[in-house]
C-alpha cells in the first residue's frame, strides 16, 4: 500500500528499547486520513505497544483488508511483512499466512465495514479456528471511504449525511465474540490510550484470536445540521466547479478524566457517547458474566470498555489442527511432499 514517506529526520534524545530502536523505528509512512481521525490515534497506539514490548519490526506481519480502517496497517512500521487484501478476505488470507509460518506475530487491522458486512463469515470462521493473531477493528459506524453509508454496527437511529435515519439493529462484534467462542474479546475508544495500550499488548501476548474493537470517531460524517461547515451547508451556499466534498479540520478526541469508571466524551458532531470501564470486581474469566455485562451497559445507553474475556487456556489453531512445531514455510521438500506412496496411504483411510 502506498503512502508519503515521513522524513528520516529524528531527535538524538529519543528513549530506544533493548533493542537499540525507538519509537520512529515503529512507524510507517504518512497518515493520508482525515486530520483527526480517531483511526490515527488507534496507530500511535499500535506504535508504542510494539515499540514497549519490543518486537522486531521483520518479526511482524500486517494484515488489511479495504477501508479506512485498512490503510493504517501504511502507517505504523514499514519495516514488517504485510498483505492488503480484497474487501473482507482479510482473515483467512492471515489464517493461511498463519498457518506457513506460526513464529511471526500477525497483527490483522479493520473496520466494522470490511469485518461485519462483506467479511463477517470470514471474521467468525477465524474466531472459531482460534487464529494466533490481534485482530484490531476500527468501529465507526459508517463506510467512510465510500462517503459514509450505514455499515452494520450503526446504531438505531443514527443519521446519515443526507439525513437519514438508520432503523436496522446494530451487529456488535464484542458480543458475537463472546458467542462464537473467542478466547480474548476487549472493546477500547481510540482517544483513551492510557486505556487502548495495554489491551493492545495484552492482545499481542495472547496465545490465540485477540479481538479489540475500538470505537473510532469519523470526523468527515460527524457533522451537524447547525453547523455552517457541514456538508449541506457547503453545498446550498457555494457553486461547485468540481464535485468535491469540504471535510473541515478537526481535533483529535481524547477522553476526558474517568468518574467512578464512567467517561462521557463528545464527538464531533455534538453528539455524546457514555463509556464504561469494567470495574475491580468484574472478572475477566467469565464468559457468561461478560455477556451479561456488555448487554447491561447497552441497556443504560453506555459503551463497555476494558478486557472483558479472557481464556488462557484455549488452544490455538495450531493445536487445534496438530500442526509441527517447524514453521511449514521452512520446512524442507521432502517433508511437505513425502511421495506418492505416503499419498497413497493417506488416501486408504477414507476409502
Amino acid at each position: 500500500m502506498t503512502s508519503i514517506a515521513k522524513p528520516p529526520v529524528r531527535h538524538p534524545g529519543l528513549k530506544k528499547n533493548s533493542l537499540g530502536l525507538t519509537t520512529r523505528d515503529y512507524e510507517g509512512g504518512m497518515s493520508t486520513l482525515c486530520a483527526g481521525c480517531g483511526h490515527d490515534s488507534v496507530t500511535a497506539a499500535i506504535i508504542q505497544a510494539f515499540w514497549e514490548l519490543e518486537i522486531p519490526p521483520h518479526r511482524a506481519a500486517k494484515m488489511s483488508g479495504i477501508g479506512c480502517s485498512s490503510k493504517t496497517t501504511a502507517y505504523f512500521m514499514r519495516q514488517s511483512h504485510g498483505f492488503n487484501s480484497v474487501h473482507g478476505r482479510m482473515p483467512s488470507v492471515a489464517s493461511g499466512a498463519n498457518a506457513a509460518n506460526r513464529d511471526l506475530i500477525y497483527i490483522g487491522i479493520s473496520g466494522d465495514g470490511d469485518s461485519l458486512s462483506i467479511g463477517l463469515g470470514q471474521l467468525c470462521h477465524a474466531i472459531r479456528r482460534n487464529v494466533n493473531m490481534l485482530y484490531v477493528l476500527e468501529n465507526n459506524g459508517v463506510y467512510g471511504l465510500t462517503k459514509g453509508q450505514f455499515s452494520a454496527s450503526s446504531d438505531v437511529g443514527s443519521t446519515s449525511k443526507k439525513g437519514e435515519a438508520n432503523v436496522q439493529p446494530p451487529i456488535d462484534p464484542v458480543l458475537l465474540a463472546l458467542t462464537l467462542g473467542a478466547t480474548f474479546v476487549a472493546r477500547s475508544f481510540s482517544g483513551d490510550k492510557p486505556q487502548l495500550g495495554p489491551i493492545i499488548k495484552a492482545g499481542l501476548r495472547h496465545n490465540g484470536f485477540a479481538l479489540i474493537d475500538v470505537i473510532s470517531p469519523c470526523v468527515s460524517f460527524n457533522d451537524h445540521e447547525g453547523s455552517t461547515k457541514s456538508y449541506k451547508y457547503t453545498r446550498e451556499h457555494d457553486v461547485e466547479v468540481a464535485d468535491v466534498d469540504f471535510v473541515p479540520l478537526r481535533k483529535e478526541i481524547t477522553s476526558p478524566e474517568k468518574t467512578d469508571g464512567r467517561v462521557s466524551v463528545t464527538m464531533h458532531d455534538g453528539s455524546v457517547v457514555r463509556f464504561r470501564e469494567t470495574g475491580e470486581a468484574y472478572d475477566p474469566r467469565d464468559r457468561e458474566g461478560a455477556y451479561e455485562h456488555v448487554r447491561a451497559c447497552q441497556a443504560r445507553g453506555e459503551v463497555a470498555t476494558g478486557l472483558l474475556f479472557i481464556d488462557e487456556k484455549g488452544q490455538d489453531m495450531h493445536a487445534l489442527n496438530h500442526t509441527v512445531a517447524q514453521p511449514l514455510a521452512e520446512l524442507p521438500f521432502e517433508a511437505l511432499c513425502p511421495g506418492s506412496k505416503a499419498l497413497d496411504a493417506l488416501m486408504e483411510e477414507y476409502r
